[in-house]
């Protein structure tokens, strides 16, 4: 179709609008409203974060010009996927394919957390001492790379629409800069949209330097696989205002912070008996 290819040559467009949409209305209301006070500046963390953010754009518009949508319209005009073999109604086909996308990325994370040499590359992620927007984007490039990989396997076994991709694009992105803001919701607004939206105080949970809480709410969108799979936690032991944010064993700054250590800390220490669930951190583990 025309406006298929209509919507793959403004794919990048798109996005950007979302991205610097949402990027900035949550910019906003965590300077006029923060749940939490930064450890550190925000121009330290967010030159840093924001540098990561466009080093891998640009990395993978150079490995995968295509993208996710490439993809989707390379299995359509294959017939490959699901749902290029099953007639389904365009609207069904859509929110079907939205809605696993998304149970794929709740597995990945999973994934990351539970394989301990997916976990040193994840942990540039978790390893941001303050919890904020930019964090939301903060991930190691050869986690990109994987990631990326990951979603164009699920497009080709799903065959989704071209535009079910390009809605869970948005919607990944917006959820996750929303979702890792430094905001609250109020308490009982927040126990309501929880049960169709991963929300601030949610996710949050998830980066706590305990590992029973920081292997706890891995959705990034959909709330529902986290209840559903028992990974659903309510609240952190210490409240979001005295919750420790990142990872015990890496607290330096040069470490965590900057662009040079962020690249490099997946190669740091050794790999140990990491294990999902543990019960508590010990003084003395390397991850």
């Amino acid at each position: 179709m025309n406006w298929e290819h209509w919507l793959l040559s403004h794919e990048s467009g798109i996005r950007l609008g979302f991205f610097f949409s949402v990027f900035s209305l949550m910019a906003v209301w965590e300077v006029l409203a923060p749940c939490r006070q930064p450890s550190l500046t925000r121009r330290l963390r967010w030159t840093n974060n924001l540098g990561l953010v466009v080093f891998n754009s640009l990395l993978l518009r150079l490995l995968f010009p295509a993208a996710a949508m490439g993809v989707a319209l390379f299995a359509r005009e294959q017939g490959w996927g699901w749902f290029n073999h099953v007639p389904a109604p365009w609207w069904l086909s859509m929110l079907l394919s939205v809605i696993i996308l998304d149970a794929v990325i709740y597995l990945q994370h999973v994934m990351v957390h539970a394989v301990p040499l997916l976990w040193r590359l994840h942990r540039v992620h978790h390893a941001d001492p303050d919890y904020d927007v930019t964090t939301g984007a903060r991930f190691h490039p050869l986690e990109i790379i994987l990631s990326m990989l990951i979603k164009f396997a699920a497009i080709l076994l799903l065959g989704p629409p071209v535009a079910a991709v390009l809605v869970f694009e948005v919607l990944l992105n917006a959820s996750a800069m929303f979702n890792h803001g430094n905001v609250q919701l109020p308490q009982r607004l927040d126990r309501i949209v929880r049960w169709f939206l991963v929300t601030p105080d949610m996710h949050r949970v998830h980066h706590s330097v305990d590992d029973d809480e920081a292997n706890s709410n891995f959705g990034f969108n959909l709330p529902w696989w986290d209840r559903l799979f028992g990974t659903y936690r309510d609240q952190p032991r210490a409240g979001h205002r005295h919750m420790t944010i990142g990872i015990h064993k890496y607290r330096n700054p040069k470490q965590v912070t900057w662009l040079s250590g962020m690249l490099s800390l997946p190669f740091k220490g050794r790999i140990t008996g990491y294990a999902i669930n543990r019960r508590q951190w010990k003084a003395s583990d390397e991850e």
